[in-house]
């Protein structure tokens, strides 16, 4: 069995190969998977297992304590594993750090989808959230869409973007930290969002026409980063439906009449498969990221192949 560290992963990901990785996964048929969470808002215990046949098999298991944030020095919010398993021997083949995978596959989540639901003239990026996730998200949105030239941050806390600010100016990109998110979000043609909100931070009121939406940050009923007017009034996207319906984003503008399951277009395989998608000029579209652990296997299994 080997254990892959976030130093090995970091050293063979590009996003790239992780992109088409994942879209090839997505051109096959869809996988075997479940998921279960024991806590609440304080603390949870998560877990999700996958099987893909032809592909092998993987459980993901994360202890998760927001709190870990506000500790001194701060702790990581997440400790997580990701288990390999191989699709002939059935044996676990490889353990991999949870973060640096989930941060990775959950920002080519987001972006696989974007190259079909976003503008390719997008030109201004709002990322909101200073996690690892966000920065990742940030990093991929630039890959995938070279037409942007000001990205906007925007966090509760501030001041733990000034790394990320930094990093971004010196590369020569135009970033700001903004602390009027409204006036943010009407600016924004991207908007991607990794937070553990559970109350909604982009109203619909304030999406101009033509605006991708990318709801990463909440994974359960009561975690909520856009309101239900936004998904009343976009095309509706998500990554798997089983995990993105029990997450506030969906589940709540379900619950209250705004959204029916049905109105959801398609889920990431629907994205990759349908050739004929496209999407007019000024249709707001949303994207739910719940994640799925087929991904976390694809990520992994990349990493693993290319070590």
């Amino acid at each position: 069995m080997r254990f892959i560290g976030s130093e090995q992963i970091q050293s063979v990901l590009e996003w790239e190969g992780v992109l088409d990785a994942l879209h090839q996964a997505h051109l096959g048929q869809r996988p075997l998977a479940d998921s279960y969470f024991i806590g609440d808002a304080a603390y949870g215990l998560f877990s999700r297992g996958v099987v893909m046949p032809g592909r092998g098999a993987g459980v993901k298991i994360a202890s998760m304590c927001p709190a870990n944030a506000q500790a001194s020095p701060p702790r990581p919010t997440e400790y997580a594993a990701f288990l390999v398993i191989d699709e002939i021997s059935k044996a676990v083949v490889a353990v991999l750090d949870g973060p640096s995978i989930t941060a990775c596959k959950t920002a080519a989540d987001s972006v696989l989808a974007a190259r079909y639901l976003s503008r390719k003239d997008s030109e201004v990026l709002l990322v909101l959230g200073a996690g690892p996730v966000a920065r990742a998200l940030t990093d991929a949105y630039l890959h995938i869409r070279p037409s942007i030239r000001e990205v906007l941050l925007w966090n509760r806390s501030p001041q733990k973007l000034e790394a990320a600010r930094e990093q971004l100016s010196q590369r020569g990109i135009a970033v700001s930290i903004v602390d009027d998110l409204d006036a943010a979000v009407a600016r924004a043609d991207i908007i991607s969002a990794a937070t553990s909100s559970a109350s909604p931070l982009i109203h619909g009121r304030h999406v101009r026409p033509g605006t991708h939406v990318d709801l990463v940050g909440g994974f359960r009923p009561d975690m909520q980063e856009a309101d239900t007017d936004l998904l009343g009034k976009a095309r509706v996207f998500v990554d798997d439906r089983q995990s993105a319906v029990v997450a506030g984003d969906i589940c709540s503008p379900i619950e209250r009449g705004v959204l029916r399951e049905a109105d959801i277009e398609g889920d990431l395989f629907d994205i990759c498969q349908k050739r004929d998608l496209a999407r007019a000029g000024d249709e707001i579209t949303v994207y739910k990221n719940a994640g799925g652990a087929h991904q976390d296997l694809v990520v992994s299994q990349y990493v693993i192949s290319r070590l």
